[in-house]
């Protein structure tokens, strides 16, 4: 776990290795939000990167009988 100092203008500085390993690069949008007493960041991707990112997903989906 990394530790970040938030500084007097409340900013804090993304790790250089977690940056790299989520692929976050300079001037790029992410989304904050509170969830269980906690801080989260969610890089925002373009829609052009997300083409693909569900390939090979299980779609079988368990159905009623006369929902067939």
């Amino acid at each position: 776990m990394t530790t970040v100092t938030v500084s007097p203008k409340f900013q804090v500085v993304i790790p250089k290795e977690i940056r790299d390993s989520m692929g976050i690069v300079s001037g790029q949008k992410i989304q904050i939000v509170t969830y269980q007493n906690r801080i989260e960041l969610i890089p925002l991707r373009p829609m052009k990167k997300m083409r693909g990112f569900l390939k090979g997903i299980n779609t079988d989906v368990a159905r009623d009988n006369d929902r067939v």
